[in-house]
């Protein structure tokens, strides 16, 4: 018997203005996508914000645009935004006790698996940040009652956890907290 296993590959990308507007915006879009897919909200929203403030606030040159984009492949989540200031780097660190500013990449650090960034193509710069999703729960059994189905199960539907996925893009600077 010949057993096909195949990989579902969820993408959203989209390029948005380096204004506060824009990185609200990105914040939205994400919150939408990930309700759409089935995918938990909360973390993701919440890297997506810092991430695009960073890009809005540290990568911003006028008259070009940053790109979010999110995909899936097994039970990972990548989360990556683009702009174009690929002479910045980013890096996390601790601010002094009263700054207004300065914490965002220690959210993303706090709520990601692991994070990162890739330079390029010039003058390109990416941060990116991967979420572990959790195992879809097995259908609990419910005793029947008078409106039962017949004995056919109503599972939920939901997002399959593929056997295998394919290698996530290597980045060139990561941080992991496994």
């Amino acid at each position: 018997m010949n057993q096909e296993t195949s990989t579902l590959i969820r993408n959203f990308s989209v390029p948005l203005s380096p204004t506060p507007r824009g990185a609200r915006l990105a914040r939205l879009l994400a919150t939408e996508q990930l309700r759409d897919w089935g995918l938990p909200l909360e973390s993701a929203a919440h890297i997506v914000a810092e991430l695009a403030a960073n890009a809005v606030t540290h990568g911003r040159v006028p008259g070009r645009d940053f790109r979010l984009t999110l995909y899936v492949v097994g039970d990972t989540l990548r989360i990556e935004v683009t702009d174009t200031r690929g002479d910045r780097a980013a890096h996390a660190q601790h601010p002094v006790a009263d700054a207004e500013s300065g914490r965002g990449l220690l959210v993303v650090d706090a709520l990601a698996t692991r994070w990162g960034t890739n330079t390029g193509p010039h003058p390109r710069k990416t941060v990116w940040a991967e979420v572990t999703l959790p195992s879809p729960s097995p259908p609990k059994p419910s005793p029947l009652s008078s409106g039962d189905m017949g004995g056919l199960s109503q599972e939920p539907l939901g997002r399959k956890n593929p056997h295998q996925a394919p290698p996530l893009p290597p980045a060139a600077q990561t941080h992991s907290r496994e």
